[in-house]
Order: structure tokens, then sequence, then C-alpha cells
């Protein structure tokens, strides 16, 4: 287990799965194994709530001295790529979890399940279906009606066995045929009305190529997989509980050897986020978001070039909590986590992003100071750095106010701030342009007190960051807010979700920063003194500095409710 796996399984994790699983191994059950696995489809990007699920899944094993499966359910040719599958794989080695040897893909067992399906028909439990899908689901009755047997419900097995081989062997054309299990159409529970456990699509598939123009439903195949895995609890959402019957039946009715325990929780319902991967998918085609891995999208690929740790979306998931109730949880405990987990480790550096220039009438021309600056006070360990100091200085505009009130503490004419790590400085002047905009300040310097500390003991209330003109790396910053202003998008059918959209999820501005920050390691998240925390873009260049907010300082988003 590596270090990022310890601190992902707290020793206090306890919910109410892992009091069954404690329940099962008391009584010996599967002879005390625990095998969870986590199994996306991969039609597009994980999102946090695939994080739940991930941390879920992969802490139980841990907990248990079990093991963890990553099985891709490619059973759907027409939405799955390669290039999901590896960025699935990414997204959970960066979120600090390894399933070592134990990477499966539903398509490998695509002869077992084929053969499954066989088992079915010979015992008189399975038979193909020639009903077009609207009579499919006329047949298939209501909450309210029972459902109809299909005409082609008591083919003989021979008969059966005959048609699916041509099914599998392309005689008939896509949505012809399907093969349905056969169980009872008065069920109470629809999904048990003779569902559909294989169909036609002549489809390209990124692992099998063109082998099979048939291909196994999701409910089918699930199960077996887990079964052929030998999985002892398959954990999955509240909304497959009504699948569970389903699940048991095929498991009970085929030779497969293992018997996987089902068991839900609620997903994970996260405020003002959408985690419907067919809306997201629409965001990125329509160029609304620059792809899976934009910032603003709850994705895990776009958590992480936003600047999120893996600690922080972890102690999230465990906080969120596990429970078999529907609730919302508020993405202020998301950033909540982020920020405590970056306040321990990110360090500080000076950055202004709305520049007034600021020269420092006593200080000589070409003269540069170099001062020390701490680069964390939360870790003693994470050490000093060096900023150069120059008579021409860029502060923010927003420490400046002309005709300022009594208790505003930054700079004003006549008043005296300390500049961070630098010295005590004093406005003596105010100097507009011809429409009266301020565009510079006149200033003088204490030079008794270096490193902001008082001279003789006089107290300055104000502190403001700066950074040198001559030194200053200049750089693109992109500000990003919540993607939806709505607390639920795309949960009302009635309203379009693309209406929710927060027009102001990205703001984009030049920013000067210290030079340490030109050349700080793309992969590390810091904080902007006063400013929050940001993190320098993959596509930041040489040429062109690219910085990415990853966290305001404090919650804003809910003084933009009240």
């Amino acid at each position: 287990m590596n270090d990022l796996e310890n601190n992902n399984v707290e020793n206090g994790l306890n919910n109410f799965i892992t009091e069954i699983i404690d329940n099962d191994i008391a009584n010996n059950k599967n002879n005390g194994a625990v095998i969870t696995r986590f199994p996306p489809e991969p039609n597009g990007y994980l999102h946090i709530g695939h994080a739940q699920a991930i941390w879920l899944n992969f802490s139980i094993a841990k907990k248990f001295g079990g093991k963890c499966h990553l099985r891709m359910d490619d059973t759907n040719p027409e939405k799955e790529s390669i290039e999901y599958a590896n960025a699935i794989q990414e997204d959970v080695k960066w979120l600090g979890w390894d399933w070592n040897d134990d990477l499966y893909f539903a398509s490998d067992y695509y002869q077992q399940l084929y053969n499954y399906a066989i088992e079915l028909i010979s015992s008189g439990k399975a038979y193909v279906c020639d009903l077009s899908p609207d009579e499919f689901r006329e047949y298939k009755g209501t909450l309210k009606e029972p459902g109809r047997p299909s005409p082609f419900r008591n083919r003989s097995v021979e008969e059966n066995l005959t048609l699916f081989e041509e099914m599998k062997n392309g005689k008939y054309a896509d949505g012809e045929k399907c093969l349905r299990a056969k169980i009872d159409m008065e069920h109470p529970n629809i999904l048990m009305r003779d569902p559909a456990i294989y169909r036609i699509r002549r489809a390209h598939h990124y692992r099998t190529l063109d082998k099979w123009c048939i291909y196994p439903i999701y409910d089918f195949a699930h199960p077996l997989e887990d079964a052929i895995e030998n999985i002892t609890h398959s954990i999955c959402t509240l909304e497959f509980e009504v699948h569970r019957p389903l699940y048991n039946w095929f498991v009970e009715n085929t030779s497969v050897k293992a018997t996987p325990q089902q068991i839900e929780f609620s997903r994970l319902d996260l405020s003002g986020t959408m985690m419907s991967k067919r809306k997201l998918l629409q965001l990125v085609e329509e160029g609304v978001v620059a792809g899976w891995d934009d910032p603003r999208m709850p994705t895990v690929s776009g958590l992480r070039r936003r600047g999120y740790t893996p600690e922080a979306i972890n102690n999230f998931c465990e906080k969120a909590g596990i429970t078999k109730f529907k609730g919302i949880i508020d993405l202020s405990l998301l950033e909540h986590c982020v920020r405590e987990d970056l306040n321990k480790h990110a360090s500080r550096y000076l950055a202004v992003m709305n520049p007034l220039k600021v020269t420092i009438s006593n200080w000589e021309e070409g003269r540069v100071d170099i001062l020390e600056g701490v680069n964390n006070p939360e870790d003693e360990t994470a050490g000093t750095r060096e900023i150069p100091f120059s008579k021409h200085l860029y502060i923010d505009r927003n420490d400046f106010m002309e005709n300022a009130p009594k208790k505003f503490f930054r700079l004003s004419e006549g008043r005296e701030v300390r500049l961070r790590y630098a010295y005590y400085i004093t406005c003596d002047e105010v100097i507009k342009d011809e429409n009266g905009e301020v565009i510079e300040l006149i200033c003088s310097y204490d030079p008794e007190s270096r490193g902001g500390k008082s001279p003789d003991g006089r107290r300055v209330k104000g502190t403001i960051h700066w950074v040198s003109v001559e030194h200053a790396a200049k750089a693109e910053v992109r500000l990003y807010d919540r993607l939806f202003a709505t607390e639920r998008p795309g949960t009302d059918d009635a309203v379009d979700f693309h209406s929710e959209l927060n027009s102001e999820s990205l703001t984009v501005v030049d920013a000067y920063l210290e030079p340490a920050l030109a050349n700080s390691d793309v992969t590390k998240t810091v904080q902007f003194e006063r400013q929050g925390y940001f993190c320098k873009d993959k596509d930041s260049t040489a040429e062109k500095i690219i910085f990415n907010r990853t966290a305001s300082l404090r919650d804003s988003w809910a003084k933009k409710k009240k």
C-alpha cells in the first residue's frame, strides 16, 4: 500500500456497508474474503461522483485486507473508446489507488457470456424474440398493468439455439431480433418481465473490433462479470436496487460458481453540479467548455487541471459519508476540503492581478534588494525564498482608496502600510491621467523597516502584497468560478440546462507574479497571498505563463446567494 493509499483509508472507516462485511466475515461467508470492484463504463470521463465510488470500493478492500478490481464494463461499442478507458485508469491512479494486476474488461468475457446465454436457452429460460422495439415496450406493460407474453415466447429450445447462432453469425439486421430471458411477464418489477439480454448491433468495438455483431445487455453481463471475478460485495448506487432481483436471477440460473452480494448506497448528489455524462459530453461537443478537463467541469481530470489534490478529494468523499438515504451535499464542503489541504502544503507567493504602479521616491534608481519570504507559515520545513525589491512596484488597485474611511487599513494618501516581507511605505502623492483615473502612487519608504518590522514599535494595521515591476513575470490568470448558477442544474427536464450556466464562470486577467512563480512546478498548487490558490495550467509555456484559480481563500459563493 502506498502512502496516498494509507492516507485514503481511515482507521475509523465505518458505515452500513462495512457493518454488513463485518457480519459476513464473522460468519465466515466467502471464507472471509473481501473482493470489491469499480466497474465504470468507458463512455466518458470520470466525475466527482465516480471519485466517491472509487474511494469507497478501494477503501473497503484495504480495510478488510482484500482487493479491488478495476473493470471496464464495455458492452456498448457505439459510445465507448480507448480514450475513455485510458483516462479512467489515469484518474484512478491519480486519486491514489492501485488495482495491481486486477484490471479487467467486460469484452474479455464475451465468449463466456455467450456460453451462459446458451445455457439459459438450453434450460428453457431464454428465447429469441422478433418483436420490434416499440412492440417490445408495449408488451412489457406498466406499473399498473401486467405485461403480455411475446408471441415468440414458446419457441422450442432447438429453434432458439439455431436463431441465436444465426444472430451471432450476422444473418439478421440490427434490431430485427433479440434474446430475452424467460422470467415472468406479470412480475410487479417490470425489469423482471422477460428482459432483453442480447441485441444485434453492428458496431466496431475498440477492443474486439468486428468479431461480434451481438452484444450483451448490461443487466445480463454485469452480475455474471462479478461472479466470474469472484467479487464478494458488488457495491453500487441506489438506482440499481430495483435491478437486484434480476442481478440475482442471472447468477442463480447459470452455472457461474460465485454468488456476489449486491449492496446499494445513495449516490453523491452535489449542489450546483451536473453529473450526467450525456449532458457533460454535450457541453464538450458544443464547445461550451474546453474539453473534459476544463477546470470548470466536475470531472476528475477537470479538478486535477484546476489544482485540486487527490488528498482533498478523498477527504471530501469520507466527509460526505455513505448512507442509504438520498441527500444533497453542498459544494462548499468540497471547496472547504480543498482549502484545508492546500493551506497545509501550498507554497505562498506574491501576485498582483489588478495592478497599480507605485514608485518609491527615496529609493535609489537601479538598486535591488533581495528579501526573504516564508514559503508556508503552516509548514516549518517549507523554507524560504528570495524576492527582489526595487524602485518601481505594482500593488493591487483594490489596496488603494482616495478619501478612504477610517476603517480602511490599506493605502491612501498620507497613510502608511506594510509591504509584505519588505518595508513600510507612505503614500505622498497621487498621479492621475487626463480622465482623473489614478495611474501611479508616489511613496516613500522607511529604511529601518526592512522585513516589514517596525523600527520603533509603531503599529501599522495594513499589510499588502506587491511585485517588482522590473522583475515581475507577466501571466494570464484564469479566474474560474462555478459552471452553473443554480443549485440543481439539469434536474428539471422542462428547463434547458444551458440556461442554468453561470455566465461568469470564467474571467481572464493579466497578472504580474514574483519571478519565482515563472518556474514553479506545473503539478503543484500554490497560494497567491491574499488572492487564493492557483496552479499553472498544462498549456503554460515559457513564452506564455498561464495560471488557473483553484479556489478562493474563503467561500465567496455563499455571499452571492444571500
